[in-house]
């Protein structure tokens, strides 16, 4: 409401005199001037097909904002210079420092094959998430008239800020720039990063799409059918030996000569395929804010479950901890996003090593990535699984200290059960371990655990938000923080299963459990500062009222 003083108010005291120069006049009257710019082009904006959507949309993007950190939102210029940086330093180190030919002709010849690997994990990223990332979250959005369609732009804008969306563009774009170098940079850099829009916005159409079905009745069956006989069709192309040459016939490999034909790239070729990306993209747009209108008609089957589901009583536990342990890991097995994105993130890296037949000094690498991933999921922010629940939590004759390891103990369970599934599928080509290579693989294993449960539940305790998890598309932080967690989480695993990777060629078996030693023992020291950080009434306090807001 507003709280500006009306007419019939008496006036506290004489109104303070404007400064006719100063910092202080250049700023009122830039921020006049800002808000009168952004008036007038928000009512061009409502006077265009869909424009009140966009308007709405910079609102909900300037509420968000401001929830976010300086850390937050100082991230998006650094990952526009980043981007600019990879798209271009490649092509003129390698004209400065002899480039190899023959290396950029395999670059070349790949790049097919990796413009359809995005376009897969944007998919595989939007469909475990239901369809995008929340731009408001459900129950703050209940009071405000946020469309469907808004909703979809928001999931649009949102799909960028993920680590591994980052990751791949970067990839994409800094392998296109050594492949075709200087010359033929800026026209084929034009057509990968449209491609990046719009398969951004196709794999949302296909997300909401799938969203839509699941939420029909028995609709949860037939979309784990589809993705189980997508399964099967590559383990069947992979075991019959013909699926590179499916990789090698994609049309994805028009984007790549359309970058490299004509004097500097540019061609009616590059013309014609740049067009058709811009309407592939903007097609994709339109189609999604139907597809999202049709999912949004349809109750969410799988969260009404898990909310109104009848569970057996069972015997109360023994201990407190056993009772905090229940709790705990009813929260998590129970939600909809962590179910389906811990089996999302157990199975898929575990097929990536089936069909390309890792060996086991290649899938050293996978339980960190793994355990990364499932930090992302709740542990970050663990504390945010109570919700309103931790004020009562708060409540019981329990001490912090065994709430601290009952929830550290289920983040632990969820990650190892997680890479373990992964392991258990890299088995399938990789065969039977050597000692050497078991012992650095259950060793990087434990310490990626032990790093990602510390830091989740360091910076859980530092940085806390309030979210409701209960919606498919929530995310325990909002997205540019949880750029930043994943990127500390990523380096760190990966450089850690890196190090053990080198350890498999190592004869002795003995000495990766020696080098995991001092891993584990800082783990512990860091998880313990941890635990103090809760068991400290204030921080707890602010904790507690924090994630119940």
């Amino acid at each position: 409401m507003p709280t500006a003083a009306s007419s019939t108010e008496p006036r506290p005291g004489p109104r303070p005199a404007r400064p006719r120069h100063g910092p202080g006049r250049g700023r009122r009257l830039g921020d006049r001037l800002g808000d009168r710019l952004g008036d007038r082009l928000g009512d061009r904006l409502d006077r265009l097909p869909g424009g009140r959507h966009v308007v709405d949309l910079g609102h909900l993007l300037r509420l968000r904002g401001g929830a976010t950190s300086g850390r937050g939102r100082r991230l998006l210029p650094v990952l526009l210079l980043g981007t600019l940086a990879v798209a271009v330093a490649p092509a003129l180190a390698g004209q400065l420092g002899g480039r190899d030919d023959q290396r950029a002709l395999e670059v070349l010849v790949v790049l097919p094959t990796a413009h359809a690997a995005f376009l897969a994990l944007a998919l595989v990223s939007a469909v475990a998430s239901g369809g995008g990332r929340e731009l408001l979250p459900r129950e703050a959005a209940t009071p405000y008239p946020v469309s469907t369609t808004t909703d979809h732009l928001g999931a649009l804008v949102m799909a960028p800020l993920n680590i591994a969306w980052i990751l791949q563009a970067w990839l994409l774009l800094g392998a296109t720039a050594y492949a075709v170098g200087p010359e033929y940079l800026v026209a084929a850099q034009a057509v990968v990063v449209a491609w990046l829009l719009s398969a951004t916005a196709l794999a949302q159409v296909a997300a909401w799409l799938l969203e839509a079905l699941r939420r029909r009745r028995h609709g949860v069956w037939a979309v784990r059918g589809l993705l189980g006989a997508a399964c099967a069709v590559l383990g069947g192309l992979h075991l019959a030996g013909r699926l590179t040459d499916v990789l090698d016939r994609l049309p994805t490999d028009q984007l790549v000569l359309a970058g490299v034909g004509g004097e500097a790239g540019f061609s009616w070729r590059w013309a014609a395929t740049l067009a058709v990306l811009v309407a592939l993209g903007v097609g994709s747009v339109v189609a999604g804010a139907g597809a999202a209108a049709l999912a949004a008609r349809r109750a969410p089957r799988e969260e009404a479950e898990a909310e109104t589901g009848r569970r057996a009583v069972r015997r109360d536990p023994r201990t407190d901890l056993g009772a905090l342990l229940r709790v705990d890991r009813a929260s998590v097995w129970r939600a909809v996003p962590m179910r389906r994105g811990l089996a999302v993130l157990a199975v898929v890296p575990g097929l990536v090593a089936v069909l390309g037949a890792m060996p086991w000094s290649s899938a050293v690498i996978l339980p960190g990535l793994v355990a990364s991933g499932g930090a992302l999921l709740f542990g970050v922010n663990a504390w945010c699984l109570d919700g309103r629940g931790a004020l009562w939590r708060e409540s019981l004759p329990v001490a912090p200290g065994w709430v601290f390891g009952a929830r550290a103990t289920v983040l632990a369970e969820a990650l190892l059960a997680a890479s373990g599934v992964t392991l258990l599928l890299a088995t399938l080509r990789a065969g039977v371990p050597t000692a050497a290579e078991a012992a650095a693989v259950g060793s990087a294993w434990v310490v990626v655990v032990a790093q990602a449960v510390t830091a989740s539940m360091t910076w859980s305790a530092r940085a806390p938000y309030a979210v409701d998890l209960r919606s498919a598309r929530a995310t325990p932080a909002p997205p540019p923080v949880m750029v930043v967690y994943s990127a500390k989480l990523a380096l760190t695993t990966t450089l850690t299963g890196v190090l053990f990777a080198a350890l498999t060629q190592v004869p002795d078996w003995r000495l990766p459990l020696l080098l995991a030693a001092p891993f584990v023992l800082w783990s512990a020291v860091r998880l313990g500062r941890a635990r103090d950080a809760w068991c400290d009434p204030h921080r707890r306090a602010r904790v507690v009222t924090t994630v119940a807001a």
